[in-house]
């Protein structure tokens, strides 16, 4: 007797959006763009580079003290300017503050020929 084990298959498209060349990011900084109606921030640390909606979970209200300012003065995790939730920038998970235990939602980036690109 044969038996046949069937898969479903998703067949998806996915866009890649430019959002710009991975130099215009230094090392240990972060910058924000505005793509479409959505926030988003990007980040390098150690020559990779980390991506998230620029949105606190706990209030939706965007993250940064300033213009690109996301980060804590020791650099070393996201920082919510409004009640100083700290956020580790590999994963976005919140460490401390209202919304421990929650992350900052990812945005999947991809590096090709020196330019950084979002998957959306």
């Amino acid at each position: 007797m044969l038996k046949f084990d069937f898969f479903n298959i998703n067949l998806f498209t996915l866009t890649m959006i430019t959002l710009c060349a991975q130099d215009e990011i230094p090392e240990g900084l972060a910058k924000s763009f505005v793509i479409g109606e959505r926030n988003i921030f990007a980040l390098k640390k150690d020559n990779k580079i980390f991506a998230y909606e620029n949105r606190c979970p706990h209030l939706n209200i965007e993250l940064e003290w300033s213009e690109n300012e996301f980060l804590d003065t020791e650099k070393r995790f996201i920082i919510c300017s409004t009640h100083g939730a700290l956020f580790k920038i590999e994963d976005g998970f919140c460490i401390s503050g209202p919304c421990e235990g929650q992350s900052l939602n990812p945005i999947k980036t991809i590096i090709e020929n020196e330019l950084i690109f979002i998957l959306d």
